[in-house]
């Protein structure tokens, strides 16, 4: 017998929790039934907006220690020190699917990782893939929507997808990675994480860096084939959330290798390729990866709602030391995702634990809003949570106020505001053609395989207009993908 009392969400006890209030026994229930009334509304609000991608996910806690000192590169205090740790949370996602959809769907994989450091969290939003089908943010929405259901008959459309790659040859690196025999990761555990976008980092001295991060499977790559994943979505939906779950309920905690790529700030202007288009990579011969610690998952949830469903990552948290660059998809990415947990959570959605900046507080004018005034459990001082009547800065009253020394240092920008055409003079074809070509045979064949199966659901006259982007990467690619729709 429990010797709990159970409440209301406002601390009332309740008497009875099996029969609603009604006039008699056989009566109709009355209005003033404000338990059951009260239990009705929530459970109409139980579930918060689905994101519009990466709906579905799993997620766990974990810590990154630290193994090389970073000092050269970045203020950044959790990357100072080797040997230092830092919590972490990290969620894994599929990206076109709704939150119902298989875990085994061929579709890149979402790689997010909040580091809880001594400066506030510092999230790098990724997926298990080191490009993107696009370079410039314009187009997200609209391939997107190719990603999702058809607005008239609510199927998904393969009319589309292929439609508009065939019009976007800038996709074909990230189509030859989907379609390839890394399309579709065996789970969570045994796949990569990358940053994908160019971010940079500055050290004491104020010296800037252009850096890549990759986050490189301890447990070894392995994949599924296309019939193996067809399989998979009809036996277990969720193979990878019940993997991931109880590999680290067994004390089999995954762990990932997290390196670098560092390229000085004035190479950019000279490299042989445009270092902030999302499409490409830079070559590990040119700026070798750099070891600098391991990520370990070791804690599971203890509320998936709580904790893996209203985490929210963000590339806009940044940390002193740590920055942005002017990839152009990062660029609308630090607005989008913060607006995007506005519209979902709500405008305290970093109050939260999960999203907590737990190991240094936050301290702003922030305010109102929906759950303002929440003393989340990980707080350590007077914060935004104590309810304060000063919400203004400057003042006199002993605020929160700047700190100029962790000021980032000025980039220089030259050019003309204008919409320039991201299309012109662009290689779209050169670094799928060069991943074609390090194929194995057999790999080269599931993947001219799976695009034939995949691009068979569309016209005529789109396999037509996509069949020659094919040629462009190399002539054999293309003749391989004509074969095998014979």
């Amino acid at each position: 017998m429990s010797k709990t009392i159970l409440t209301t969400s406002s601390g009332a006890p309740i008497s009875d929790d099996q029969n609603s209030l009604t006039a008699g026994a056989r009566g109709p229930i009355v209005i003033q039934d404000w338990q059951l009334i009260e239990k009705l509304a929530h459970f109409n609000r139980e579930r918060i907006p689905e994101r519009v991608v990466h709906a579905k996910g799993s997620g766990a806690h974990g810590t990154f220690t630290l193994s090389k000192d970073l000092s050269d590169y970045t203020i950044a205090d959790y990357l100072n020190g080797a040997g230092k740790q830092s919590d972490v949370f990290v969620r894994f996602s599929t990206v076109g699917g709704e939150s119902g959809s298989a875990d085994a769907e061929r579709d890149p994989r979402g790689f997010a990782i909040k580091f809880y450091t001594q400066q506030g969290n510092h999230d790098i939003v990724g997926n298990n893939t080191p490009v993107f089908f696009l370079r410039d943010p314009i187009k997200f929405p609209d391939f997107i929507h190719t990603q999702k259901r058809n607005p008239a008959t609510n199927c998904k459309d393969a009319e589309a997808v292929w439609d508009f790659w065939s019009l976007n040859p800038q996709a074909m690196h990230q189509v030859t990675i989907l379609f390839s025999d890394r399309g579709v990761p065996l789970n969570y555990r045994h796949m990569n994480g990358y940053g994908s976008h160019t971010y940079s980092m500055w050290n004491s001295k104020g010296e800037r860096f252009w850096v890549k991060w990759h986050f490189k499977t301890a447990q070894g790559i392995q994949c599924m084939t296309e019939e193996q994943s067809r399989k998979m979505c009809g036996i277990d939906p969720d193979h990878a959330q019940r993997d991931l779950f109880a590999a680290i309920a067994d004390g089999n905690f995954p762990r990932w290798n997290v390196k670098i790529q560092i390229m000085p700030e004035a190479d950019a202007d000279s490299y042989k390729i445009n270092p902030f288009d999302l499409t490409k990579v830079w070559s590990h011969s040119d700026y070798p990866l750099i070891d600098i610690g391991t990520l370990e998952l070791n804690k599971n949830v203890d509320n998936y709602f709580a904790e893996t469903e209203q985490s929210a990552f963000a590339p806009s948290n940044l940390v002193p030391g740590i920055g942005a660059s002017p990839d152009k998809m990062l660029q609308a990415r630090l607005f989008a995702y913060q607006d995007a947990h506005r519209y979902r959570i709500g405008a305290n959605y970093n109050d939260l634990p999960v999203n907590y900046p737990r190991a240094c507080g936050a301290a702003n004018y922030q305010r109102a809003g929906a759950m303002a005034g929440t003393r989340c459990p990980f707080d350590q001082g007077v914060t935004n949570s104590a309810l304060s009547s000063t919400n203004y800065g400057p003042n006199s009253k002993g605020g929160p106020a700047e700190d100029a020394a962790v000021a980032e240092p000025p980039l220089n920008i030259s050019g003309t505001v204008d919409r320039h055409d991201h299309r012109a003079d662009a290689d779209d074809y050169s670094q799928a053609g060069d991943l074609y070509r390090i194929m194995s045979d057999d790999q080269k064949q599931q993947l001219v395989s799976n695009i034939a199966g995949a691009l068979g659901g569309a016209s005529k006259a789109v396999q037509a207009r996509m069949l020659p982007h094919f040629d462009k990467c190399d002539p054999a690619y293309g003749q391989g993908i004509r074969d095998a729709m014979k």
